[in-house]
């Protein structure tokens, strides 16, 4: 069983590396890739997990786009994590993370939560700041009823916590991944609320910024979606890839590796030439 797209702890997942690669395995999972928002920190401890439980671990990110005003998730897959083109543009995204978190405590405070950056460091511990942090904050305190309130009224844009950022152009998270010999792949094509119009947009921009893989089957598509995804793919001469997006246990719709298996007809992103595990 293949997946190829979860988080942990050094981003927004809630699972450490070792805990996540624990959870794969007990679910079956057999070559896992841990794709946390744009930094590599929790590689080493996966790999070290993964060789315990006798699991196939890809080097693994999710880097963050900007694209037309709207924001879009790069996979990057099977790269060399020393590569310091792809370490020093995700050192970038991680410097712009931060000032984005500081900005967010400000604003939250003046909407009510007391001491929101500190305490989001603190959840974060050794990993990044992000806005699913802000959002526990917000349920803890009682100012929103769960996370998607917490999103709804306060951490989406145009609301009082949103801070907006500049993140990677899509050529530049391209060509990060291609200079560290790793493919790329669009996520999640329906999880970006566009429409269809927007979504074609979307695919073929990423085509003709060198992009190798669209995310076909996922923790939340369903078959009507998975099949539109592969006449896109099949379109713009893309391969497929799979990827629960697992973040949380409290996610009980989708578990790791909770994913339909690509169409014989697509080729598959770990058939792609330039993958390598090595």
């Amino acid at each position: 069983m293949i997946d190829l797209h979860c988080h942990s702890t050094a981003s927004d997942g809630r699972l450490n590396p070792t805990d996540l690669v624990a959870r794969a395995a007990a679910f079956g999972v057999t070559t896992l890739a841990l794709t946390d928002h744009d930094t590599l920190d929790g590689l080493p401890e996966a790999r070290h997990a993964a060789h315990e439980h006798g699991l196939t671990l890809i080097n693994g990110v999710e880097i963050s786009v900007s694209w037309q005003r709207r924001t879009l998730h790069i996979v990057g897959l099977a790269f060399d994590a020393e590569n310091t083109v792809l370490t020093d543009g995700l050192a970038t995204l991680q410097a712009a993370r931060t000032s984005r978190a500081e900005r967010m405590g400000h604003k939250l405070a003046r909407a009510g939560l007391a001491d929101g950056y500190a305490r989001a460091a603190e959840l974060a511990g050794a990993g990044q700041i992000t806005r699913p942090h802000f959002a526990r904050l917000l349920v803890a305190d009682g100012l929103c009823r769960d996370m998607n309130d917490a999103f709804k009224r306060y951490l989406r844009p145009g609301k009082p916590g949103h801070v907006g950022i500049e993140w990677a152009s899509l050529e530049d998270a391209i060509g990060w991944i291609e200079d560290a010999g790793g493919v790329a792949v669009l996520a999640h094509p329906f999880g970006y609320g566009f429409t269809g119009t927007w979504r074609r947009r979307a695919v073929a921009g990423f085509t003709q910024a060198g992009g190798h893989g669209l995310e076909i089957c996922t923790g939340t598509t369903h078959i009507d979606q998975e099949s539109q995804a592969h006449r896109d793919a099949r379109d713009h001469n893309l391969a497929g890839s799979v990827g629960s997006d697992f973040h949380a246990p409290e996610q009980i719709w989708l578990k790791l590796g909770g994913v339909r298996a690509l169409p014989s007809s697509l080729p598959a992103i770990w058939d792609h030439p330039r993958w390598s595990v090595g």
